[in-house]
């Protein structure tokens, strides 16, 4: 099996650098048409250029492959609607989205401003959910989509000092979990990717001496473009880097039934190891699955009584 994407138009946002132009490349790189969009600012989200997304499209264009440069910057709706009637104007349709767009402000939460917990959120969720906003009602119609979000093993587990990075890594997630249901039936998938690269973005970041020989962008890009592909799967969340490759699920116990009588915060203190017992746990298909286990729960006890 080969994975292309010849006739198939893909925006990569952050695409000027780093693991977004890794990824733009390697989708050209198998016929994809390519928006690459970068507001080509400073790792703290300062500043702007062209430069380095004109760079990339010139590299895709040298290899023989069709691409666009956009500057929109991800938290603004406006300028992701007009890069999204730029797609289409130019090829009449958009595939693949993938969110890779970010910054870092990173500082300990008590001495973080708020600004920049507000701003870091802006960039990575907000510019995730405009730029899906965006395409969401084209991939419908086509009845087909490719969604990346990008997460964070920062998001998925905590780091020190990225308290607003980290929040807005799992938000994608969340957002991600709710997308894939609603685009299931009209053939949109969503996924997540937890990368683990050295850019600029984490070059100071990863202590690791070792880093520099085997973390490089492209092994990540591999794991994209398998989400991307047709046969891609849904809700999934892919870690990958440094050639390693991995998954992440939320998992949830099977938990415990307290009588009334024993719904007690003490009782709930008593019983937290029967509840956090592993055995039988699950992943969840969704927030109701976790309604219908407890109201099941309750159900029986009171069947039980009588």
């Amino acid at each position: 099996m080969t994975i292309r994407f010849d006739g198939r138009v893909a925006i990569v946002t952050g695409a000027g650098n780093g693991l977004g132009r890794s990824h733009a490349l390697a989708l050209a790189a198998r016929g994809a048409k390519v928006v690459v969009n970068d507001l080509g600012g400073a790792r703290d989200g300062t500043g702007s250029s062209s430069a380095a997304a004109q760079e990339v499209v010139k590299q895709i264009k040298a290899k023989g492959g069709e691409a666009i440069a956009n500057g929109a910057n991800v938290a603004d709706f406006e300028q992701v609607q007009a890069m999204v009637k730029d797609a289409m104007a130019a090829w009449g349709r958009v595939d693949i989205l993938i969110n890779n767009a970010g910054i870092l402000r990173d500082k300990s939460f008590s001495k973080m401003d708020m600004a920049d917990f507000k701003l870091v959120m802006d960039v990575h969720l907000m510019g995730a959910a405009y730029c899906c906003k965006a395409v969401w009602e084209i991939m419908k119609e086509q009845t087909y989509g490719r969604i990346v979000m990008t997460s964070s093993s920062s998001g998925l587990y905590g780091n020190f000092g990225q308290s607003n990075y980290s929040a807005a890594k799992l938000a994608v997630v969340g957002l991600m979990n709710s997308l894939a249901q609603e685009g299931e039936k009209y053939n949109v998938r969503v996924n997540s990717l937890a990368p683990a690269a050295l850019t600029r973005m984490t070059e100071d970041i990863i202590p690791d001496p070792r880093a520099a020989a085997v973390m490089q962008p492209e092994p990540v890009s591999a794991g994209v473009l398998a989400l991307c592909a047709e046969d891609a799967p849904n809700k999934f969340i892919l870690c990958a880097g440094a050639g390693g490759y991995a998954s992440a699920h939320l998992y949830e116990t099977r938990g415990i039934y307290l009588p009334v009588a024993q719904q007690t915060p003490e009782a709930v203190v008593e019983n937290w190891a029967r509840l956090d017992d592993p055995k039988g746990e699950e992943r969840l298909s969704g927030a109701l699955k976790q309604t219908e286990k407890f109201i099941g729960y309750a159900l029986a006890a009171q069947t039980s009584k009588s």
